[in-house]
């Protein structure tokens, strides 16, 4: 069994008594010695020698009386102002930390009853914070004065995952930040969802830079919004969302657009300027493409995050701008560091929490719940409801999904694509025959694209096959080909299976596809992971 241990402090008003009459008083410290089915083996008690040594030494002899087994321990606690807030919490976190806790062998209860309401709040924090390693003790005096009573008391755990009600309430508010990131989208794929919850709780734990890295149309933009969006709903913020995209900054006018810049800085500079950090004071910062920022302001970037301040162009006196920072990249930085192109302190700084977006053939299954959104929000703008038949939305979705889908501009050509569509569609009513002459015009755009992974699959296919490549007719090389990059855009064999045969399926020729595939392979020696 673990020892139980009591911290409390001594009630200077509530614990006080002299003579007899003591006995006839409810006393809360006292009280902790004289429950029938609770007794600390040992109390920690925080008391005040200059103004309270003799009530502590009093009240320690009381609980002797009642239960000589529960060791007192007396510390000299003086606070000069105990209704201090920062003079109590900094003297209770040097005690806690020179506390020699040993939770494996003891039990931890935190008498929040007695002291000052700073100090209770303080240690409220402590324990919160899991700085005691402890539960709260809460005693309560009895509703009738009776000197047999000891009142009662009751234990707070604040690990509020173990109360149901509470982890629901906690779990819907999750659950609404995370729609919140994804716009509302319920997105399917297991790894975005998991970095979006990620994402949520560290959005609302901290103020450090975060870094979104992913190719161009993965959704930094939106996210970062909508990152905006719930931190100013939690009132985290009080500023402005600003954004900009680091790639149009160039020249002299780079540092003048960030940081601003004091009349006759330079030629033009007709009048004081802002800046976009002094902008967002306060704020929300989303330098998008930061891997093209120029030397100059990488440096000033690094201070005015280290700091908080800054200089402007041209100016001696410094501005200071409390702002979060989200940056965003298609570049690999680790690469341009190596390369000399980034500054490897900045990116040392940015990279506490960096997240990476997968690209939309990264995350097929959520392409059904985009062209959801995407509809929603074609008629949001338009003032005009559009939908598909079941037969064209079946189309689209086979193509969308399909291998010869490339989406090299990720999510944001799926939502030029429904646009298109919406925009053609007649009578709010997307046809087969507009989804055929959007599936065309998709073609045509990644024509140059498709031939390239075209090229790829043969390198693969003669590299897999080595010597035997040679012994393949042409045909067959084609044919392999093709299938080994169908191959190498789906996650099993049997997805692979159902796009190659899809036609024979549909006419229920064909029963079994993976097996299909599979024997298919075999011809040529290969396995399925191998042309992955």
């Amino acid at each position: 069994m673990k020892r139980s241990v009591v911290i409390g402090f001594l009630g200077t008003q509530l614990d006080a008594g002299r003579g007899q009459g003591r006995w006839e008083k409810w006393r809360p410290t006292v009280s902790l010695g004289r429950f029938e089915d609770f007794l600390p083996d040992r109390i920690e008690l925080l008391a005040d020698f200059r103004r309270s040594k003799a009530l502590a030494l009093q009240v320690k002899a009381d609980i002797a009386d009642f239960a000589p087994q529960t060791e007192v321990v007396v510390h000299d606690f003086f606070v000069p102002d105990p209704w201090d807030f920062e003079q109590m919490y900094t003297r209770l976190f040097d005690f806690v930390r020179a506390y020699p806790f040993d939770p494996d062998a003891e039990d931890y209860l935190v008498h929040i009853t007695t002291g000052t309401h700073v100090a209770q709040i303080c240690l409220f924090l402590l324990t919160e914070a899991r700085f005691i390693p402890a539960q709260l003790l809460q005693t309560s005096p009895p509703r009738k004065q009776n000197a047999q009573s000891p009142g009662s008391y009751s234990l707070i755990d604040l690990d509020l995952a173990r109360y149901d009600l509470i982890a629901q309430r906690f779990a819907h508010a999750s659950d609404e930040s995370t729609r919140v990131l994804k716009s509302g989208i319920a997105t399917r794929n297991p790894a975005f969802n998991r970095m979006i919850e990620q994402i949520e709780r560290v959005a609302v734990r901290s103020k450090a830079p975060i870094l979104l890295m992913g190719p161009t149309g993965a959704g930094k933009s939106m996210l970062a919004r909508n990152l905006f969006a719930l931190k100013q709903a939690r009132h985290e913020l009080s500023g402005r969302f600003v954004e900009v995209n680091c790639a149009t900054l160039r020249g002299d006018g780079a540092g003048s657009a960030l940081f601003g810049h004091v009349r006759g800085a330079f030629t033009g500079a007709q009048s004081d300027r802002a800046g976009l950090l002094k902008s967002a004071d306060g704020g929300l910062l989303f330098l998008d493409e930061i891997g093209e920022l120029g030397a100059d302001e990488q440096a000033m970037l690094l201070r005015a995050i280290e700091d908080k301040r800054f200089p402007p162009l041209g100016g001696d006196k410094e501005v200071s701008s409390d702002f979060q920072l989200l940056a965003g990249t298609n570049k690999d930085l680790a690469q341009a560091v190596a390369e000399g192109a980034f500054r490897e302190d900045l990116y040392a700084r940015l990279n506490l929490w960096t997240f990476h977006l997968p690209g939309l053939r990264d995350r097929l299954e959520d392409i059904e719940p985009n062209l959801d959104f995407e509809l929603e929000r074609y008629a949001r703008t338009q003032g005009e409801r559009v939908g598909f038949n079941a037969e064209s939305r079946r189309r689209y979705l086979d193509f969308a999904t399909g291998p010869s889908a490339r989406w090299p501009g990720n999510f944001r050509d799926l939502g030029a694509s429904i646009t298109r569509m919406a925009t053609l569609s007649e009578h709010g009513r997307i046809t087969v025959e507009v989804v055929k002459e959007e599936i065309d015009r998709l073609q045509r755009i990644w024509g140059s694209h498709g031939a390239e992974a075209g090229s790829d699959a043969v390198r693969l296919a003669a590299e897999l096959l080595g010597d035997r490549w040679h012994e393949v007719d042409r045909f067959d090389q084609t044919q392999l080909a093709e299938v080994i990059s169908v191959c190498r855009q789906c996650r099993s064999l049997s997805e692979a299976g159902r796009l190659l045969f899809q036609a024979s399926r549909e006419r229920k020729r064909s029963s079994n596809d993976a097996d299909r595939l599979r024997k298919y392979l075999a011809r040529f020696e290969l396995e399925f992971e191998a042309c992955r």
